[in-house]
């Protein structure tokens, strides 16, 4: 079965984003931490309902450093391509590949609506080198220009996410975040 990221629970339930290259076949390690509900990736499809969602159609609440909610809409069907809507603007330089990022986020998966993993939740950002292949490519493609202090929504399809699933994401799983750049370093060039 062909992957295309993985989740890694590290210690006492701290869930962090990590992806396989597209050629490789690399099963991921998952230890229960109670954030994903075994029905997960069970869940039937819905039935088309014959309108592509868009950004303005996913709700969110709070502001930069608050965990936000997300509200998936019910009356349009995931977007197949990658979409990102900056809520908050950020300042400084936008991050380019190659840069250490320190990052807040919250996940809902589309099929069932709830909350799958949270760094707000835990209070402790997530690090990754943007670009370098270390998280799933919906992350690497749709954090290329944050700025530091931004709030951005990624929706990210299947292809851009977990692909086939497993570890608690369904098969063709819609995937929808909600990031803030705690850190995005200036370009030293």
């Amino acid at each position: 079965m062909r992957t295309f990221g993985k989740i890694v629970v590290i210690g006492a339930g701290v869930l962090a984003l990590a992806a396989c290259g597209e050629k490789q076949n690399t099963a991921g390690s998952a230890q229960s931490s109670g954030a994903a509900p075994a029905s997960a990736s069970t869940s039937a499809p819905a039935a088309p309902k014959g309108k592509e969602c868009t950004a303005e159609d996913v709700k969110t609440t709070g502001k930069f450093g608050e965990a936000p909610t997300i509200t998936i809409p019910d009356d349009c069907d995931p977007p197949k391509k990658l979409i990102t809507k900056d809520l908050e603007p950020g300042t400084g330089e936008g991050a380019k590949s190659g840069q250490q990022l320190k990052m807040n986020y919250s996940l809902v998966t589309w099929s069932n609506k709830q909350k799958l993993d949270s760094s707000f939740d835990r209070g402790e950002p997530f690090d990754l080198t943007l670009g370098a292949g270390m998280v799933i490519k919906g992350w690497d493609q749709g954090l290329e220009g944050i700025k530091q202090g931004a709030r951005r929504l990624l929706i990210i399809p299947p292809d851009l996410g977990y692909g086939e699933g497993g570890r608690g994401i369904a098969p063709n799983e819609t995937l929808v975040f909600v990031t803030d750049a705690v850190s995005v370093p200036a370009d030293k060039g």
